[in-house]
């Protein structure tokens, strides 16, 4: 909301220029009205999104209708305001058919899904389907995020488990039970979250197989899951205990179906991990030493688990970067002195959204040397800027963080953080 604020602002500044007095309904006044209606809301959410409906109301023709929709759409999102969702979010997304943002998908969808009507459902599914078309475009997209291989499937897989449970929502308020379920199992094998198992449950209980519904209600209650809140929570365990109660007369048992589903839910994570441990060595990974770097060059990766009981340095650089160029030369230098120490170990990881453009610039600057690609640690170490050089002790703990390049104290200082922590 403030960007768009100081957008406004540095626009209105422009067109100050202006005579002081424009003619009434002009592009000029209407800009003065704006960015004095964005002005006088100051800080606060509900008056911004009042005066820019105060000016669309007073400028039903303003050419700036679409971006001041967009903007609207973005505050209901931020507020959470079901109305304003689908009033300007259907517009904008009407408007952008190609859209990107997937939030605003997301959410547009979820407020139409509100209504049990089959018209709502109709316009949610199409948005969903957007929706899961946009998520199956980023899969090749994953070193962009700086994320591992694994990890970024992961997460796209989550999102498509959840694009799933709303296409069988929207699919089961169009009178189509068995495709709810169909799809809304499709989501639990996509990717085992709570409410793909609530969503089964759902349409199970539709369909009167309430003996199937339980267990996957019980699956929701069991399963770990970050997106589920305790009100979540409480309502899965009131639903399960009625459930339960109904189809055995109490809810003797129940903590030993519980434990069932815990059970269940457990293996299937585990299975899930596994298969992505085929495609990708980081996948679950959430220490440092479980990374493993890819050679740039199709050698050899490099476990850091294997590195335990040495001090590695790892020296984060990009092909855009300048200071990278002069830097990496000198860390070399000061490899040379550790060859024979056995005890230092010196990595050199880029950190290049478009791989693609490693191996000709490692040509063109004649590196030697194994390069590796990041694979998810920059992210978790928080590298934000490059270059930068950490050293990490003997137990995989960082001991020393050098961001940014000082070229005439560049080898001294490393050199001497190098040691210190050797020392320790």
């Amino acid at each position: 909301m403030k960007r768009f604020a100081l957008i406004l602002a540095a626009t209105a500044f422009v067109h100050a220029q202006t005579p002081p007095e424009p003619k009434s309904g002009s592009a000029e006044q209407e800009q003065l009205d704006l960015s004095k209606a964005i002005g006088e809301a100051g800080s606060s959410g509900v008056d911004y999104v009042r005066a820019l409906e105060r000016h669309l109301a007073k400028y039903p023709e303003s050419k700036r209708r679409a971006e001041i929709e967009k903007a609207l759409a973005k505050s209901a999102v931020d507020a959470n305001d079901h109305t304003r969702i689908l009033l300007y979010g259907e517009k904008v997304l009407k408007a952008e058919p190609q859209s990107d943002d997937l939030q605003l998908l997301d959410k547009v969808t979820r407020a139409l899904l509100d209504s049990d009507d089959a018209e709502s459902a109709a316009r949610a599914l199409g948005y969903a389907k957007r929706f899961g078309i946009q998520i199956e475009a980023m899969r090749p997209k994953a070193s962009e995020s700086h994320m591992s291989e694994g990890a970024w499937n992961d997460q796209l897989d989550q999102s498509k488990a959840r694009v799933l449970v709303l296409e069988a929502r929207a699919t089961g308020n169009m009178s189509d039970s068995e495709g709810a379920l169909k799809l809304a199992r499709s989501s639990w094998d996509t990717s085992p979250n709570a409410e793909s198992a609530r969503e089964t449950g759902k349409w199970l209980v539709k369909l009167n197989r309430n003996a199937e519904a339980v267990e996957y209600y019980a699956d929701a209650f069991a399963m770990d899951d970050s997106r589920t809140t305790e009100a979540d929570r409480a309502r899965d365990r009131a639903r399960l205990g009625d459930m339960y109660a109904s189809l055995n007369g109490s809810e003797k048992g129940l903590g030993d179906a519980i434990l069932l589903a815990y059970d269940r839910v457990s293996a299937l994570k585990r299975t899930h991990l596994a298969a992505l441990k085929l495609k990708d060595p980081n996948a679950g990974a959430t220490e440092l030493l479980d990374f493993t770097l890819p050679d740039a060059a199709g050698g050899a990766p490099v476990t850091l688990s294997s590195l335990k009981g040495k001090t590695v340095v790892i020296d984060f650089w990009a092909t855009w970067c300048g200071p990278c160029k002069v830097q990496h030369p000198m860390i070399e230098e000061i490899k040379k002195h550790y060859e024979d120490s056995g005890g230092v170990v010196f990595l050199s990881v880029d950190s290049d959204s478009d791989r693609s453009l490693v191996t000709p610039f490692i040509k063109e600057m004649r590196w030697s040397g194994r390069i590796y690609f990041d694979a998810g640690v920059a992210r978790l170490l928080n590298v934000s800027s490059i270059p930068t050089v950490i050293v990490l002790d003997k137990t995989g703990k960082i001991s020393s963080r050098m961001i940014g390049f000082i070229p005439e104290r560049f080898e001294d200082m490393l050199t001497q953080r190098i040691e210190e922590t050797r020392a320790n």
